[in-house]
C-alpha cells in the first residue's frame, strides 16, 4: 500500500503514524514535507497531530495554505483516501475539505487524556473493521478540539450518515461529562460527502499494541489495509 504522512513546520505526531502505518500495513509510508506542491500516486494521505505553525492565526489555517495542500485536495477529488487526526482535522476544516471549524475547548484548557469513542458508522473506509456501536478507548491531546457547525451542515452530517465517532463512556452514552471538548452533540470525527476524507481530533495511532495498554485504533488502520488491499 502506497501512503504519505504530510509533514508540517510543528507537525509531533508524524513518527507516531508512520509507526502506526508501518507495523498494520507492512509498509513505511512516504514523508512528504508540505512544500512539496506535488504527490506521487498515493492509495492513502495522512495529515497528523501537531502544532502546524504553531497554532498562529487558527489551528490549521497557514498549514491549510501550504503548497501540498493543493495536491491532497485534488488526490481527495479523485477519491483517494485522506485522514486528518487531531491538527490534520483542523488542517482539513481550513482547507475546506470537511465542514465545521475546531474552537479553543470549553474548558479552555489544554487537555491530555484517555477518551472513548464510539462508532457512529462502518460505512467508511476508515471504519469498516468495526461495527456500528462498537466503543474504543483513545486518547487526546488538545486545545482546540471543540468540533463546531451551524445547523443546516449537522443536519446533513446526521441525515448521511456522516459522523463516523463520538465521545462517549465507557457503557457507550454520548453524555455531558464525557464530551471531552465541548463539541457539539458530542461529534468526535466526520466523514466527508465522498466518504473518503476523515477528520478525528483522538490518536488512534497511539492505541494500536497492548503495549500502548488498549488496541482500539488498530482497526481503523485495519479498516484501512483491507479496503485498499479489496480495491
Amino acid at each position: 500500500m502506497k501512503s504519505a504522512v504530510i509533514v508540517f513546520p510543528g507537525s509531533n505526531r508524524d513518527r507516531d503514524m508512520q509507526y502506526a502505518l508501518t507495523r498494520i500495513t507492512g509498509d513505511a509510508p512516504q514523508m512528504i514535507w508540505h512544500a512539496e506542491p506535488t504527490l506521487p500516486p498515493l492509495d492513502l494521505i495522512v495529515l497528523p497531530g501537531g502544532f502546524s505553525y504553531g497554532d498562529y492565526l487558527r489551528t490549521g489555517a497557514i498549514a491549510a495554505r501550504s503548497p501540498v495542500m493543493r495536491a491532497v485536495a485534488d488526490a481527495a477529488a479523485k477519491g483517494v483516501p485522506v485522514l486528518g487526526v487531531c491538527n490534520g482535522f483542523q488542517i482539513l476544516c481550513e482547507a475546506g475539505l470537511l465542514p465545521g471549524i475546531l474552537m479553543r475547548n470549553a474548558s479552555l484548557r489544554f487537555i491530555c487524556r484517555d477518551v472513548h469513542l464510539r462508532v457512529e458508522t462502518a460505512d467508511s473506509p476508515f471504519t469498516r473493521a468495526y461495527a456500528k456501536g462498537d466503543v474504543f478507548r483513545t486518547p487526546v491531546a488538545h486545545g482546540e478540539g471543540n468540533y463546531t457547525a451551524d445547523a443546516e451542515t449537522l443536519a446533513r452530517l446526521n441525515g448521511e450518515d456522516r459522523v463516523a465517532f463520538r465521545y462517549v463512556t465507557a457503557a457507550g452514552e454520548a453524555t455531558a461529562e464525557a464530551n471531552a471538548n465541548g463539541s457539539v452533540e458530542n461529534i468526535a470525527g466526520i466523514l466527508s460527502d465522498r466518504r473518503n476524507v476523515l477528520g478525528l481530533m483522538p490518536h488512534p495511532e497511539n492505541m494500536i499494541e497492548p503495549a500502548h495498554g488498549n488496541t482500539g485504533g488498530r482497526r481503523l488502520f485495519e479498516s484501512l489495509t483491507h479496503t485498499l488491499v479489496a480495491a
